[in-house]
């Protein structure tokens, strides 16, 4: 069976910690556990034509990240983190190099070659890369999972952006704060958490819809019926940072290589946790990540 070829679509950045700068971005992390679960990954992003830039190309290079990166002469993308308790808070600069993502015949081939297609709110706040975006969503083959991982940020969103990538998803993944927001926005006020996630499935007519409660919980409804909730083991955390696309990522690569629900659940679990326990976004993978759910006895 040949590896299934996951993209992500938007932000490629700095983040610059307490303690220094660390490379990130929503769609880069899940990249990254999506390569390290059975895909062939690849993101696309660009960068400023600076120094800030030149080390981020490296960087996603010497992290094995495949990339698409376009260069152009906005600065590189960076965003203040500023950690709470472990708990990342994020002032996300705009005008910058991910914002003026060029739509090009070879981002139509490739989105064209792809199994799956990432990509979330935040990558989409300018005219010029939501234009790009949403023009290679339309060229994704029959049958690709097209993945919105809403990750909200800020004021970086509104709901007719929200409502538009819900036309193109076939997965919908967002958390439990998000979903307090959303059933505001949508005027389903007075739902349950599960009443409210087959809505949006129903509605928009996905696969699958993922909520996550950060410690507690997460639960995964497809659109036949079946469904998976597990509690999140704890672990002695780190830092939080790309723990939500390191789910996200492991999820649709093992869906993709033929995982069940059930098993693909897990695995996202796992991983999130493993995340959890190192510090950044894309920790070194060791030979087998270890079973946090059967530790805890979940």
């Amino acid at each position: 069976m040949a590896q299934p070829i996951v993209l992500s679509l938007g932000e490629l950045l700095w983040d610059m910690l307490p303690g220094g700068k660390r490379a990130g971005g929503a769609p880069v992390n899940f990249i990254y556990h999506a390569m390290h679960n059975g895909a062939d990954g690849y993101a696309i992003s660009a960068v400023g034509e600076d120094e800030l830039g030149d080390e981020l190309v490296k960087v996603t290079k010497d992290a094995g990240i495949n990339a698409i990166i376009q260069r152009n002469a906005w600065p590189t993308g960076t965003v203040d983190v500023a950690l709470k308790n472990g708990i990342p808070e994020y002032t996300i600069v705009r005008g910058v190099a991910w914002d003026h993502i060029l739509y090009t015949r070879e981002l139509i081939e490739q989105v064209g070659k792809a199994d799956c297609v990432c990509f979330g709110t935040l990558g989409l706040r300018s005219p010029e890369s939501h234009d790009t975006i949403v023009e290679l969503l339309k060229h994704t083959k029959p049958g690709a999972m097209k993945f919105f991982d809403i990750n909200i940020r800020g004021d970086h969103y509104s709901k007719e952006l929200i409502e538009e990538l819900l036309s193109y998803a076939t997965v919908f993944k967002l958390n439990d704060a998000e979903l307090l927001l959303l059933r505001d926005m949508f005027g389903i006020r007075g739902t349950s958490d599960d009443e409210a996630c087959r809505w949006f499935l129903t509605q928009y007519g996905l696969d699958y819809i993922i909520l996550t409660g950060g410690s507690t919980f997460s639960t995964i409804i497809s659109k036949t019926g079946d469904s998976s909730t597990l509690s999140t083991p704890h672990v002695e955390v780190a830092d939080t940072v790309g723990a939500g696309d390191s789910f996200s990522g492991t999820f649709a690569a093992k869906i993709l290589t033929g995982a069940s629900l059930e098993e693909a659940h897990r695995a996202a679990v796992n991983t999130a946790a493993f995340v959890c326990t190192n510090d950044g976004a894309w920790p070194e993978y060791p030979e087998h990540i270890p079973d946090y759910l059967a530790e805890a006895g979940l």
